[in-house]
């Protein structure tokens, strides 16, 4: 049904499309030449409205300066065309009784100084196109007052902001977004784009960036960086701009936010806050763009040099929370939330200063109701889990990055993190076991009641330094880093089981009451060299070292209660030492010429782990453990740009991952009485072959984008979680390395305008291809996932009283079994989604938003549908229309609950949560735009 109607509404926009292109129509053609008669090729050339300039077509001229327009309609136009160097031209396109008008040959001519003047009046064109630089007039494209640059970027031809709020453009994703030039909102796109106002736009430039390292060394490695960068209008850059917002609806829904920013050339300044019931659990994207600074996260911070590498954040193994701040909502369960803090950047020529404070709390009831099947060689578990958690989770969080340029050829950056987390967290389990073995059928109950209180703090200081030589292309970089992490965790830990294979009633019945008191402490100490010769002109050789050492002590008391009394449970209990460290040094020799960058290169890696292990800090005796290990690591890089907007790459390297702390450890970890852990000291690091190669295209006369990616991981020592299962019911996992391992991947995605400006249309699709090895009871079983995905979005905006921006993926999970008990699975994930903007009356407008999500498991005959529909009636307020009220109904047909299900390995498994459902609410927002400034004249364009 939910399929009939989508494919229905698409066939109604391509029907509308192939309508309007075969309707009365005409086409209008020309050549443009300059002063001498000389053909003018790949100028930008545009047809516009008459009465407000809206772009209508666009395109490039052909090698010989000739242009045409096929099947537009029969009216006057506006003809536009620009070419660097030139004086933009501008002339009346009038049909006549013809099918074709031929304006024959357009002189351009040369730009003086008289003609400045005009230059600036006529090059607001609504975008011109320069090489691989498309760059869009955002007053050229309409959008709604109070619009964030989000829904301004939906309107620009070629750019794609999917649902999730990631852009697209030509075919790629955007990995950066900056503003005037500066990575103002760190390096994550929506960052940038959810909250910024539009109106605070003038330009928006698209092009490929070249990569940081490329950018300090002054050498071309070949990798580009999609990038977007937003140009703001002159009142916006010396104002203010922000805005606060207030809401209330049923169920006591509530929500209140505000963030205000002011920033000139050389400071930024803003704070944030906010509180809410609507399950927007960290800092929201809609807040965090304007939070963060230019400065707060640079490229080229990473402390680790080698091939390329951009790990640019540091954490520790085991350590599920960093030290960057939360963002994002989570739909899982019921959550409320506070957060605020200030950030302030400093920036000249000589000094760059960033700090910021955050803080945030959050409170989360999770009700869940969970199946799972796992598979051994003879037997079937079934397991049903009704699960009530509640959490609280707050933190301070706190962050420094000063850079001091000392002169054109020194540079050093110190940065600084620091973050104290404290919280608690509360289960109650109810769990139904069945045991399918043979003919019978073996049940078991458990009831779990835990409880547990934390806290943590991290602390991460960074130095680089960085040397340009004289010579152009010599470079010399060094950085250290020092980490500490520490965490207390105190937990209760309850339960009572009835177990299955009881020969005495009076052993049938496991209870478990216990205390653990787990406290950790972490330290790292990293430090990087890096240099890079000149060999020739073309020829580079870049050489590295890298040193790291993480040395890790957990000391882990359990004590059993009875009688109100406590006895240290020696079996559980453990003190442990571990230290991993690696030495790595490597070089590579790079060709980089007329656009083809070739990279081959080698570096040779040592791991020596040392352990320790005994059953308290001050037991005498003790268990060591030492394992080395040593790696070769190769790397082999291909990135050719072949001109005209086409690139393609080869890449082949290998990459090492130690162990975590927590898979290490020989501790038995038994908070779920049915589910234990087992850490194993032998545990070696994880080889990891990858193979790339890739091709994509933009045409930018056109619009028509081609993506092509394949790819191919092959895994050795690859650290898989094997399972056992006992007589008494309890699946047992061990973390043990496995060589063998594989996966391969494929990319493809096609865009192209069918009206161009009005209706565009983007295809994808992937597929991932895997193999799983694990043991199963000691037994080698081997698991294959094959995933498939397509990917449909059409963007229909032919005006700006409506938008209307379409999407729907299907997916497909088909799993295959070894194992003789368990059956192939086939999962479906489908979503259709739209998203839809009308204007109506005087300043009235609806918003809509549908998410209608399908999941089946074929096998079990899982099938539930989910249709999520969201409705908004808003109307700004005021001549400058800075106020907002907005009626919105959040799912209004009540069907929000949040549903995963997966297959992989020997399990497979559906999870059912209550989270937020229907509400009404009412908010008011007011928006601060800035200060009004005079519009200075421009001396360029």
């Amino acid at each position: 049904m939910s399929k009939s109607i989508f494919g229905l509404f698409l066939c109604l926009i391509l029907s509308f499309g192939a309508f309007s292109q075969n309707s009365s129509r005409i086409t209008i053609k020309g050549i443009l030449v300059d002063t001498l008669g000389e053909p003018l090729p790949f100028a930008t050339v545009m047809l516009l409205e008459p009465k407000d300039s809206a772009l209508v077509n666009f395109g490039r001229s052909g090698d010989n300066g000739e242009f045409e327009f096929k099947n537009v309609k029969r009216q006057k136009f506006i003809f536009k065309a620009s070419f660097v160097g030139l004086l933009p031209c501008q002339y009346d396109a009038i049909p006549n009784e013809t099918p074709i008008v031929d304006m024959g040959k357009l002189i351009m001519k040369p730009i003086t100084k008289e003609l400045l003047e005009v230059v600036v009046r006529t090059a607001r064109a609504p975008l011109s196109i320069k090489g691989d630089t498309i760059e869009y007039n955002a007053a050229s494209f309409k959008v709604p007052p109070g619009s964030t640059v989000e829904d301004l970027l939906r309107k620009l031809p070629g750019i794609q902001v999917n649902q999730d709020g990631s852009i697209t453009a030509q075919g790629q994703d955007v990995k950066k977004v900056t503003v005037d030039g500066k990575n103002f909102f760190g390096n994550d796109p929506k960052l940038a784009t959810k909250n910024l106002p539009a109106d605070a736009i003038q330009k928006v430039q698209v092009f490929n960036d070249k990569s940081e390292q490329s950018k300090i060394t002054g050498v071309d490695d070949g990798k580009k960086e999609k990038t977007v960068n937003l140009e703001l209008k002159e009142d916006a850059k010396k104002g203010g701009f922000g805005k606060i917002k207030a809401g209330a609806g049923t169920d006591s829904r509530a929500e209140l936010r505000g963030n205000y920013n002011k920033f000139d050339p050389k400071h930024q300044f803003s704070v944030i806050g906010f509180g809410n019931n609507l399950n927007q659990s960290g800092l929201s994207w809609n807040d965090y763009q304007d939070f963060r600074g230019s400065n707060s996260f640079n490229w080229g911070d990473e402390a680790d040099f080698g091939f390329g590498s951009n790990m640019r954040f540091i954490t520790f193994d085991g350590n599920e929370e960093g030290l960057s701040i939360p963002i994002g909502s989570n739909n899982e369960g019921l959550s409320e939330s506070y957060a605020g803090g200030m950030n302030f950047n400093y920036d000249t020529k000589k000094n760059k200063l960033s700090t910021n404070y955050f803080f945030n709390k959050t409170e989360r009831i999770v009700d869940k109701i969970a199946s799972t099947q796992r598979f051994f060689q003879d037997n079937t578990l079934n397991t049903n889990d009704t699960t009530l958690r509640k959490n609280m989770n707050a933190s301070h969080r706190a962050s420094l990055r000063y850079e001091k340029i000392i002169d054109s050829l020194n540079t050093f950056i110190v940065i600084g993190n620091g973050r104290y987390s404290l919280g608690d967290a509360s289960q109650l389990s109810a769990i139904q076991q069945q045991t399918l073995q043979l003919s019978s059928i073996l049940p078991r109950s458990t009831s779990i009641d835990n409880f547990n209180d934390f806290n943590s703090y991290n602390v991460q200081g960074i130095g680089i330094y960085r040397h340009k030589f004289k010579k152009k292309g010599r470079n010399f970089a060094a950085s250290t880093t020092y980490n500490i992490l520490n965490s207390d965790i105190e937990a209760t830990q309850k339960s009572l089981s009835k177990l299955m294979r009881a020969t005495n009633p009076t052993d049938s019945i496991i209870a478990i009451d216990q205390l653990n008191d787990n406290n950790s402490f972490n330290k790292q100490l990293k430090a990087g060299l890096f240099y890079l010769e000149p060999l020739s002109k073309i020829f580079f050789l870049e050489s590295f070292y890298n040193f790291n050492q993480n040395k890790s002590e957990v000391d882990r008391t359990l004590s059993d209660r009875l009688n109100d009394k406590t006895n240290r449970n020696d079996s559980l209990s453990r003190y442990y030492t571990n230290d991993i460290a690696y030495n790595r040094i490597g070089t590579s020799v790079r060709y980089s010429d007329k656009g083809l960058n070739i990279t081959v290169g080698l570096a040779a890696q040592q791991f020596n782990l040392d352990g320790n292990f005994k059953l308290s800090k001050t037991a005498a005796n003790s268990t060591p453990i030492s394992r080395s290990y040593f790696a070769w690591i190769p790397k082999l890089g291909v990135n050719w740009d072949m001109k005209n907007n086409r690139y393609l790459y080869m890449d082949y390297d290998m990459s090492t991952r130690e162990p975590q702390v927590r898979d290490l450890q020989p501790i038995v970890d038994n908070s779920n009485p049915l589910y234990l852990r087992v850490g194993n000291p032998d545990l070696l690091p994880t080889l990891q072959h990858n193979a790339r190669i890739g091709y994509n295209m933009f045409n930018p006369a056109s619009f028509i984008n081609i993506y092509l990616d394949g790819n191919y991981s092959y895994f050795i020592n690859q650290i898989v979680y094997n399972q056992s299962f006992n007589e008494q019911g309890q699946t047992i996992t061990k973390p043990t390395n496995i060589t063998g391992g594989q996966s391969v991947g494929s990319y493809l995605g096609f865009g192209f305008p069918i009206i161009k400006t009005k209706l565009t249309m983007n295809l994808n699709t992937n597929l991932n291809l895997s193999k799983n090895p694990i043991y199963i009871n000691d037994k080698l079983n081997e698991t294959n996932n094959n995933n498939y995905n397509v990917g449909l979005r059409a963007n229909f905006t032919p005006s700006d009283k409506f938008s209307f921006y379409g999407n729907a993926n299907w997916g497909i999970n088909k799993t295959t079994y070894e194992l003789p008990t368990a059956p192939n699975q086939t999962i479906y994930n489908n979503t259709y989604g739209g998203e839809m903007n009308v204007a109506f009356g005087k300043e009235f407008y609806l918003a809509s938003n549908l998410n209608y999500s399908i999941y089946k498991n074929v096998t079990s005959g899982f099938n539930q549908e989910l249709p999520i529909l969201g409705l908004a009636v808003y109307k700004f307020l005021g001549k400058a229309k800075k106020a907002e009220i907005r009626l919105t109904a959040n799912d209004v047909f009540n069907k929000n609950v949040g549903i995963r299900q997966n297959a992989y390995q020997n399990y497979v498994s559906r999870e059912q949560t209550v989270t937020l459902s229907r509400y009404v609410m009412l908010s008011f927002t007011y928006n601060m735009r800035g200060v009004t400034n005079q519009m200075r004249k421009r001396n360029s364009f």
